[in-house]
């Protein structure tokens, strides 16, 4: 891969589905459907990623199925499972100025109003009514918190992110 920037992860190849090659695919895109909007994917197998382009793709119940270029047996669906699926980064399309890839917020410092550090963004947790940012001390702080879950909610709780700068400014006090 050329790009100096890590992929994109949008989903995961799950186990083959059927005889000719198909694979179930599990997608971390907002609509389910969404990760047919990239093309070519890149998979990592064995720890190398390698450029697959999608032949066919349809819903299966719930969940979506997928023939790649080139896999058209069930022994080679199989080789496959597991692997990750992802774009190059400059594949995903520009947000609006408010809006933010979470990839991009992990690893931002969060300060709140009064100027105290609460630590690092490590992950970003969907809990259905909003999201959530888990924020881990830099190190055990005065208020004994290892870590802190702050709802992303823009204006009431998140009152700035600067991408730039890799800080984010809330409105949260140290004792929750």
């Amino acid at each position: 891969m050329s790009s100096k920037q890590e992929p994109v992860i949008l989903g995961k190849i799950g186990s083959s589905y059927g005889i000719k090659g198909w694979l179930k695919i599990t997608t971390y895109t907002d609509s389910v459907e969404g990760i047919f909007d990239y093309s070519p994917w890149l998979i990592k197998e064995q720890g190398e990623w390698r450029e697959v382009k999608v032949a066919q793709w349809r819903f299966q119940g719930k969940a979506v199925v997928a023939c790649l270029e080139g896999v058209s047996t069930r022994d080679e669906a199989q080789a496959l499972t597991n692997c990750e699926i992802a774009v190059p980064a400059d594949q995903m399309q520009d947000l609006p100025e408010d809006e933010f890839y979470w990839r991009d917020l992990i690893g931002c410092e969060v300060t709140n109003t009064k100027g105290y550090n609460m630590g690092t963004v490590q992950e970003i947790v969907e809990t259905g009514s909003n999201d959530v940012l888990l924020v881990k001390a830099n190190a055990k702080d005065g208020f004994g918190k290892a870590e802190r879950m702050i709802p992303f909610v823009t204006d009431q709780f998140i009152q700035k992110v600067d991408l730039a700068a890799k800080q984010i400014l809330v409105d949260w006090d140290p004792d929750f």
